[in-house]
């Protein structure tokens, strides 16, 4: 069948619904999610089997109170105290997790907070996937930036004194190619200090040619990583093979990228396991590769347009916070980031305790930084954005939170010689 799924118009034409509709209908109609498409690279790693094998035989539900003390007390925390800090029962433990979190924190990262912003280019995308404001059969305004369109957005965002971004694209080599990423990395590097991509997984090679252009490091989601459950979330397009999305990671670090950053959106199935197998997805990877950066992002489902049944109603703050203070106390040295997905006074809390970084100026639309950060209208010239935000803060503002939580924010640590 045909994986590529383009909707450049307002509105689906038959054949796109008669599509959209098998594909939500018949299994049988889907291409198997976890077979390679062509050109997709294939390497050696057994991060995969391990991360599987714990996660697939976690049952969270034999965990005691006696578990989540006895993890609380090690100095260091084992792949089984992390599964007691993920359960049920450390619940009641949660400000006992919050201070050690804390104390880890303080000791690997001081009172440093790093503040960076996202930069939507394109909201293109290819694939079907059913809680995703991007997914192809979406009807919203659709925007890819040209060349001059992203210099212009760089600079404004620049002018507000950030020193890191994070280029995202929709899930579309048809329309934003790597060479286009590549112009964009080479343009960032002019004003940015840091340049994170958020893009499709890509080959080693071509997560070469994007670290040559001064890519510094890749976020991908994994989205869950419960296989069967992402076969129902993700209907088609190449986002839908699970496996190549799974060793992005691995091949950008091949590739030589100085970090990588790991995630899945809570809510998409069990949290638990879900926040189990992406801590040891980032775990695994730090041994095998121990020069690389490591960090978490710890996103919960936001809604989107044309779609108010998304809504995290099953993972809630005092759960999502277990979740960060259980990474922290496992990954002591690994950055967590919290997004603009989350309330203000949720991330003012949060970075007190466990969280390194945030976001500020953010906008997950294409094309209005300008409205955003100057007042500017631009003529309408703008793509819908991916979901809704929960923190709208400026840069200016963000920065003085942060100072009144008696924390330092950092806009960037990192000198090139």
């Amino acid at each position: 069948m045909d994986n590529q799924f383009f909707v450049d118009s307002q509105r689906l034409s038959e054949k796109a619904l008669e599509k959209k509709h098998r594909l939500e209908t018949d299994p049988s109609f889907r291409t198997d999610h976890m077979k390679y498409m062509d050109g997709m690279e294939i390497i050696k790693s057994d991060v995969c089997k391990n991360v599987m094998t714990q996660m697939n035989s976690y049952d969270y539900s034999k965990y005691t109170a006696a578990d989540v003390r006895a993890a609380l007390e090690h100095d260091s925390c084992s792949v089984e105290d992390l599964k007691a800090l993920l359960s049920p029962a450390a619940e009641p433990f949660l400000e006992q997790m919050a201070e050690r979190a804390r104390l880890e924190t303080s000791k690997h990262f001081g009172n440093t907070v790093y503040i960076f912003t996202p930069l939507y280019i394109a909201n293109y995308c290819e694939n079907y996937c059913v809680y995703c404001g991007f997914n192809c059969y979406n009807d919203i305004r659709r925007m890819k930036l040209s060349t001059e369109q992203i210099e212009h957005e760089m600079k404004v965002i620049a002018e507000s004194g950030m020193e890191e971004i994070l280029i995202l694209t929709g899930e579309s080599r048809g329309q934003s190619n790597v060479e286009y990423i590549g112009e964009a990395c080479k343009t960032a590097r002019k004003y940015f200090r840091m340049v994170g991509l958020e893009i499709y997984p890509v080959n080693t090679d071509e997560y070469r040619y994007l670290h040559e252009c001064g890519a510094d490091y890749v976020t991908v989601f994994q989205e869950t990583y419960d296989t069967d459950k992402y076969e129902t979330l993700h209907l088609a397009g190449h986002k839908r093979i699970w496996p190549y999305r799974f060793d992005a990671q691995e091949r950008a670090l091949m590739a030589g990228m100085r970090g990588v950053a790991f995630s899945a959106l809570l809510g998409l199935s069990d949290f638990r396991k879900d926040a189990l197998a992406t801590a040891l997805h980032a775990y695994y990877l730090q041994r095998k590769y121990p020069f690389a950066e490591i960090s978490l992002s710890c996103p919960r489902l936001r809604p989107i347009i044309n779609n108010d049944k998304i809504n995290p109603l099953d993972v809630h703050e005092k759960q999502l916070c277990q979740i960060i203070c259980a990474y922290r106390i496992f990954l002591p040295f690994a950055g967590i980031t919290v997004s603009s997905r989350e309330s203000a006074e949720f991330r003012n809390g949060i970075v007190k305790i466990a969280a390194t970084k945030v976001s500020a100026g953010v906008s997950t639309g294409v094309g209005d930084h300008e409205e955003k950060y100057e007042g500017k209208e631009n003529g309408g010239e703008q793509g819908d954005e991916q979901f809704e935000i929960a923190d709208g803060r400026t840069l200016g503002k963000m920065y003085r939170d942060i100072s009144d939580e008696g924390l330092q924010p950092v806009l960037n640590d990192y000198l090139y010689v």
